[in-house]
């Protein structure tokens, strides 16, 4: 449905993004999930048509609809589009609003289509209110309907979710998601939010100054991610020191861990290992010990910050009713699947952000 081939996209001799390619089949839903001003926008623009590409090319359908030598006209690709700000008429109601690109259709063929959608995004008694009297989470519904009713081939949401709680986005991401797979629709969504990236897409670009880092699915980007950056912005945890030995394995001071493919690395390299929060396991048979630096209760869970006897630290998510106190020693294990490595840089970087 959708295929991107070493875009670049730049303006005055400057590069905003660069070789950038990916693709997404019919019915699916991809994310652009990065920093503010790494280019996902842009990008997201160039494959609506608001913004022309220096080299490589953009396909809807097979066919070439942005290069060096194409740029076809934004309203000829049959793309929706969902701004960050909603983009809504505030002296229109909510019928008027969803019908505004419907001007083809007869009056009623057009009411129908208003309320069919209306009932889709779950705004059945709602036409006739003004965008004013809307809450967030509704004026979003609106602006869903309004671009999906001329039935784009493709629709493209600019951080779609930003202007609104919290506490809202994770579940109204859910619920487009299930809109969108109800209609069969292709989607691009734009987020810097990973949970609504993971909420809402079943392939996610994270990028970085202009560049896709790794294009995969969420469980992918999670436990395998492609370099440090990719570790760092997804999920949680920190870069705990190790040591390649024999035989795949790698020396912490959590203890020896083996994996095949290790022995890639000559042993005595110094490399860092992924340690999530939800690797450490509380143990009190352990002969391993921390200590508890700092605590964050999180409702269900708590996320401490724990030091080991070494003076490196990791994160352990634990269920609440293990309550420890700040300076309390705990037993822990380290419980990992596989092994995320990453040859140790010159200047060690050990903590991994939100």
């Amino acid at each position: 449905m959708l295929e991107l081939q070493q875009v670049a996209i730049g303006y005055s001799g400057h590069t905003v993004v660069k070789d950038i390619s990916f693709a997404l089949n019919k019915g699916q839903i991809g994310c652009l999930l990065g920093p503010s001003g790494c280019g996902k926008t842009t990008l997201l623009r160039a494959i609506a048509g608001f913004e022309p590409v220096t080299s490589g090319s953009i396909s809807l359908l097979q066919q070439i609809v942005s290069s060096g030598t194409v740029q076809q006209a934004p309203e000829q690709r049959q793309v929706g589009m969902v701004f960050q700000d909603f983009a809504l008429f505030p002296h229109l109601n909510v019928a008027d609003n969803i019908s505004f690109g419907l001007g083809q259709l007869s009056r009623p063929a057009r009411k129908a289509k208003v309320q069919q959608l209306l009932q889709l995004v779950g705004l059945p008694d709602l036409a006739k209110r003004y965008i004013h009297q809307l809450s967030g989470g509704q004026q979003q519904r609106v602006a869903l309907a309004r671009a999906l009713a001329p039935q784009p081939k493709i629709l493209l949401l600019d951080e779609p979710f930003s202007s609104l709680d919290s506490e809202l986005r994770e579940g109204l991401a859910r619920e487009i998601r299930q809109i969108l797979q109800q209609l069969d629709i292709t989607a691009v969504m734009v987020t810097h939010d990973q949970h609504e990236a993971f909420a809402m897409a079943d392939m996610i670009g994270v990028m970085q100054h202009g560049r896709l880092q790794q294009w995969a699915s969420p469980y992918q980007l999670y436990h395998q991610p492609a370099n440090r950056f990719v570790a760092d912005f997804i999920g949680r945890g920190v870069l705990l020191p190790g040591t390649v030995l024999d035989n795949n394995t790698v020396a912490t001071s959590l203890g020896h861990f083996t994996q095949p493919g290790t022995a890639e690395l000559a042993p005595g390299t110094a490399v860092d290992v992924l340690i999530r929060p939800d690797d450490i396991v509380q143990d009190n048979s352990s002969a391993i010990k921390a200590t508890v630096h700092s605590k964050a209760f999180r409702g269900s869970h708590v996320l401490y910050q724990l030091q080991l006897t070494s003076g490196d630290t990791v994160q352990s998510l634990l269920l609440s009713h293990y309550n420890y106190s700040v300076g309390e020693q705990i037993g822990i294990t380290a419980n990992l699947d596989h092994l995320v490595i990453f040859p140790r840089l010159a200047v060690q970087q050990t903590a991994v952000p939100v």
